[in-house]
């Protein structure tokens, strides 16, 4: 059965879905729909139009489904689209689309938003992901995955994201990458890495740690370890690099993965 605090604020056309549980003071907004098994704390807020999944839990004080911050919003119809079992933690915010970022901020699921982070409008993020305390998307930020990102900024699954990191918007950050905390990050971010800024944001190799904990073979980060060997420390240009990685590489698809997202690195450029 649901659990519903009758000094909640629900909206008359929210849909509830069953065995809710929404405490004491939090607001369900207009045209929420709100999947089985989500736990909304007391004065956690979620706006719509949205529509969130299974089991997602909003800890006290997060806004989910918040207005964009963004000049051009003049109050138009736009949506936020979220998968299972995320959390959001305390006074973590999610905003909404805007019309010219395509109308709708999505997040995947099993997503793990610490305290104060922040995904702006239009971010698309993929599932798995973990954005730490402060961490901050600009609008706009694409996650194939608190970190801060600002416009069209993709997040790839599995990504973790440092405290107090910015993400520019239009950068993209690949599949299993790990920011460190407090580092800034300009340009796109290549699948499988680890990037820290202690002055200048810089790749230090594979996130070989971050491979072990989410079942990666010996064999599979060793080809991964050779293909950034060639990117990062060999005499050879980048399009040099994928050359090589083409020519001895090959039968990694992980090593394909980088690859494909190398090529697709957009004119910001790559992070090194």
């Amino acid at each position: 059965m649901s659990k519903i605090d009758p000094r909640a604020s629900i909206a008359p056309n929210a849909r509830l879905g069953d065995c809710v549980t929404i405490d004491a003071f939090a607001v369900i907004g207009d045209e929420v729909e709100l999947g089985e098994g989500c736990i909304v704390e007391s004065h956690a807020m979620v706006k719509g139009p949205a529509r969130l999944g299974r089991r997602n839990h909003f800890y006290p004080f997060s806004v989910v489904g918040g207005d964009p911050q963004d000049l051009t919003y003049k109050g138009e119809r736009v949506s936020l689209e979220v998968g299972d079992e995320n959390e959001f933690h305390e006074f973590s915010t999610v905003n909404r689309g805007t019309v010219k970022g395509g109308g709708t901020t999505r997040l995947g699921s099993h997503n793990l938003i610490m305290s104060y982070a922040h995904i702006g409008h239009d971010s698309q993020i993929g599932s798995h992901t973990i954005f730490v305390n402060g961490a901050t998307l600009a609008g706009h930020v694409i996650v194939i995955n608190y970190a801060g990102l600002t416009g069209h900024i993709t997040v790839e699954d599995r990504v973790t994201i440092g405290g107090l990191t910015g993400i520019h918007p239009f950068s993209r950050i690949g599949t299993y990458a790990y920011i460190g905390g407090c580092s800034k990050v300009t340009q796109d971010v290549p699948p499988f890495s680890k990037i820290v800024a202690p002055r200048d944001t810089k790749c230090y190799g594979v996130n070989s740690v971050g491979l072990e904990r989410n079942g990666f073979s010996p064999d599979r980060i060793e080809s991964i370890e050779k293909a950034y060997r060639l990117l990062l420390r060999s005499k050879l240009n980048t399009t040099q690099a994928l050359e090589q990685m083409r020519g001895t590489l090959s039968a990694s698809e992980d090593v394909q993965t980088l690859i494909r997202f190398i090529e697709s690195t957009a004119e910001r450029g790559l992070t090194k």
